[in-house]
């Protein structure tokens, strides 16, 4: 079909335009707001500051595609192709890309504020710098892609594939990450207040100085992760596995701590006051000088841990085994 028939169908009132052939067409600027594209061919089509909002185009074929500034706001572009196409300043706010495949396209300076990608496949993909408030890239295949500086705030990630991701300076408030395997990650230092990282695997990780105040963080593996200086404030961490991490001079207050795993770990000058550690695991944990004032002890594991120099003023130490532990007063129980 040519551009000029499919233009004046749409002037006529027409929506409907699935399964056309419109390879290579030259559509620049064209005016289809909320058409039905749905399975046609528009492979290395030019649609550049094109008006298709609300559009259907559910796997159409845009492989190769020119977007550049085009308008794809609510876009429904379910399982659909973008390998190689050019995205460049498109805005597709709010659009709907279930499993589309976006290997090799361009998004520079493209508005992705709401958008769902779940299960799409861009791996390398450069969004260094985007927008991507409350995206939806659950199950999403972003290894080895470009998320340097972006703004993931809110953003739904559980299941998503960052492997080799480049991660620096990006904002992850709020954000959603449980379950993910993120070992040896670097997130020194940044502001993850909120986010849910429940049953993440991040051994080895580098959390130095980051904000986690009031994060939901059950069951997380942080096995000789660096967290010190971080601020775990009321975070829920449940069951986290923390053996052999260096928590010194962490902040957990009123954190929950119940039955986690915090056998050798450094907590030196952290701060526990309030802490519920019942049923936690500190065996051979170093406490030098922590502060536990009012922590929750109660069946905890405490056998040769180092309490030296440590406040636990109105501490519960019920059923506690304090067997070779030091302390306060470096005397060994």
């Amino acid at each position: 079909m040519k551009e000029t028939e499919i233009l004046e169908r749409y002037l006529r009132g027409e929506r409907d335009f699935r399964g056309l052939d419109l390879t290579a067409a030259n559509l620049i600027g064209a005016k289809l707001i909320a058409a039905n594209l749905s399975g046609s061919n528009l492979k290395e089509a030019s649609l550049a500051r094109a008006y298709l909002e609300r559009c259907f185009m559910l796997e159409a074929n845009l492989n190769g595609a020119f977007l550049y500034g085009t308008n794809l706001n609510y876009a429904k572009l379910r399982d659909s192709c973008l390998i190689e196409a050019d995205l460049t300043k498109a805005d597709l706010s709010g659009a709907q890309l279930h499993k589309a495949n976006l290997m090799g396209a361009k998004l520079s300076g493209a508005v992705m504020s709401w958008v769902t990608l779940y299960r799409a496949n861009f791996p390398g993909v450069n969004l260094c710098g985007a927008n991507l408030n409350g995206i939806n890239l659950r199950s999403a295949n972003l290894e080895k892609a470009n998320l340097n500086w972006a703004n993931l705030t809110g953003a739904r990630l559980s299941g998503a594939n960052l492997r080799g991701a480049q991660l620096n300076g990006v904002k992850l408030e709020k954000a959603f990450l449980n379950g993910l395997t993120l070992e040896a990650i670097d997130f020194s230092s940044l502001e993850l207040s909120e986010i849910k990282l429940s049953g993440a695997k991040m051994a080895g990780a580098n959390l130095q100085g980051t904000n986690l105040k009031d994060s939901q963080m059950r069951f997380i593996r942080l096995d000789e992760a660096n967290l010190q200086q971080a601020n775990l404030q009321g975070s829920n961490i449940r069951g986290g596995q923390f053996i052999k991490a260096n928590l010194m001079k962490a902040d957990l207050e009123e954190c929950d701590l119940i039955n986690a795993d915090l056998s050798n770990t450094n907590l030196n000058l952290a701060n526990l006051r309030g802490a519920d550690l019942t049923g936690a695991n500190l065996r051979g944990a170093y406490l030098w000088g922590a502060n536990l004032d009012g922590a929750n002890l109660e069946n905890a594991d405490l056998r040769d841990a180092s309490f030296r120099h440590a406040t636990l003023n109105g501490a519960m130490l019920q059923d506690a085994i304090l067997t070779g532990a030091i302390m306060p007063d470096g005397r060994i129980r």
